[in-house]
Formats: structure tokens, C-alpha cells, sequence
């Protein structure tokens, strides 16, 4: 009941640029209803280096959207503020986390897998090592091809270890546990933040 805000965060999968990218929609129409784009946060994050307005970072991105569905069930009324994140240092991201942090009444989500297309065997031992950095805060050693929103998840490390946050995770699992065979597999991990 008391988030009424989520900043969302996730990789581009498709368009590639340098910097994290917002859109100019004021809101996203889902089948469970709109939610509404938190304009005044943008506008507030205007003066950060690689901050920047690209549509066509947004246009086919799928990795913000697929949380919304569970968010509107979860939260019910609440305003995103979505942002895509291209190629970015940990502290590019950090900063623009840190202003946006805000109180209880704020939420902070990174979309993203872990590895990808691996064997099941090498996905486990992989997804752990990653896993392992995550709960360290240890952004220095998330690297490409251990997650597809790396970017995003290491500013998130920066700005936890900054923060003095406790990373615990919830869930660590691939594809082969879920659906389908274990010869390419994508990894899935679930981490929660805490004070």
C-alpha cells in the first residue's frame, strides 16, 4: 500500500547506445489498465551525464514492460519511471538511483536474466559465480555474458555498497528447471536489497 512509485530499470536488447534512456510516454497502456509515467522524476534527472530522451530504445523493448502485469497486481495505483539502460558505467547508473532513491514509498526493480544458451551444467556454475558477486556487491565482477541487464544490476551493486545494503537472494534457477531441455538454458535469479 505505501510504494506508489517503482523505478524500473533493464537492459536494451535491441538498440544499441551509450547512456540510459528515458521516453517522452506519459503512461503505459497495459490489458490490466495505464500506468502512469512519473514525468517529474525524468525531468529531474535531465542534468546527469548520459541521461537522455531516445523513443527508439523504448519502441520494442520488452524487459520494462513484462514486470508491469505483476506490479499492478502487487501495488495496485503507482507511477514507473522507466528508464532503458545501454552501455553505462556502474556509476552512471548509481547516480541517477541515488536521485531518484526517494523513501518507502519507492521501489527499485532491475529486469533482467543471467546467462544465456549456456548447457545446464555450465549455467549453474556460472549463474552461482554471478549469484555469488550479487549478494557481495561485487559490480566489478558482474561481466558481459553473465547477465543481460549488467549495466543496470551494477549500478544498483555501486549504489548498495555506498548504501551499506545487505543483498539476499530468493531464487536461483535456470530454464531447464522450469520448461524445456537442458542443452541451452537462460538463467533466472531473484535478489532482494535491504538496510
Amino acid at each position: 500500500q505505501r510504494i506508489k512509485r517503482v523505478i524500473l530499470l533493464g537492459p536494451s536488447h535491441r538498440v544499441p547506445f551509450r547512456g540510459i534512456a528515458a521516453s517522452h510516454a506519459r503512461y503505459f497502456d497495459m490489458p490490466m489498465g495505464t500506468v502512469s509515467v512519473d514525468l517529474q522524476a525524468l525531468r529531474n534527472l535531465e542534468d546527469l551525464p548520459g541521461f537522455q530522451y531516445l523513443e527508439s530504445a523504448h519502441e520494442m523493448e520488452h524487459g520494462l514492460e513484462v514486470h508491469l502485469p505483476f506490479l499492478q497486481e502487487l501495488l495496485g495505483d503507482f507511477q514507473i519511471v522507466p528508464l532503458v539502460v545501454g552501455d553505462a558505467s556502474a556509476e552512471m547508473v548509481g547516480d541517477v538511483l541515488e536521485r531518484l532513491w526517494g523513501g518507502d514509498e519507492t521501489l527499485i526493480a532491475i529486469s533482467s536474466d543471467l546467462s544465456h544458451f549456456m548447457d545446464y551444467d555450465s549455467a549453474c556454475k556460472r549463474d552461482r559465480a554471478t549469484s555469488e558477486a550479487i549478494q557481495r556487491l561485487d559490480y566489478e565482477n558482474v561481466r558481459p555474458g553473465d547477465a543481460c541487464g549488467r549495466h543496470p544490476i551494477n549500478g544498483l551493486l555501486w549504489v548498495a555498497r555506498r548504501r551499506g545494503l545487505k543483498a539476499n537472494t530468493l531464487q536461483l534457477c535456470n530454464s531447464g528447471d522450469t520448461a524445456g531441455t537442458r542443452d541451452q538454458v537462460v538463467g533466472y535469479g531473484a535478489y532482494v536489497f535491504t538496510e
